[in-house]
């Protein structure tokens, strides 16, 4: 099983670092607090979201919830975050039935993203 999750997550880092971004158009510094509901455990959509927040050089954290949703605290520019959003609405491996965005206030804390465990 462990084997067939480091497979997993070799395809998902590469499957992130492989999507190309758009020019962004500079805008505002948002902070969104996202909650996808669906088939979104088991299937690397932490690492996939992680992978691209880094690039995408956004601060915050994803983390699993008990109801089998995944929560996320995403902050950056505008256009960044919501790229970020769809690219995550749209996985292929994963089903994401529900996303709810909620407009949070900045946080002075954090200079990178993380995964919570």
């Amino acid at each position: 099983m462990i084997a067939l999750k480091r497979l997993r997550d070799k395809y998902v880092i590469w499957h992130a670092n492989s999507i190309n971004f758009p020019d962004f158009d500079s805008s505002i510094v948002v902070r969104k607090k996202v909650i996808f509901s669906g088939r979104v455990q088991k299937v690397g959509f932490r690492l996939e979201l992680f992978t691209l927040a880094q690039r995408l050089k956004l601060t915050g954290w994803v983390k699993n919830l008990e109801d089998g949703s995944v929560e996320a605290e995403l902050q950056g520019e505008e256009s960044k975050v919501y790229f970020l959003i769809n690219s995550m609405k749209s996985l292929q491996r994963a089903s994401v039935k529900k996303c709810e965005v909620i407009t949070i206030p900045i946080s002075k804390k954090g200079k990178d993203f993380t995964i919570v465990r």
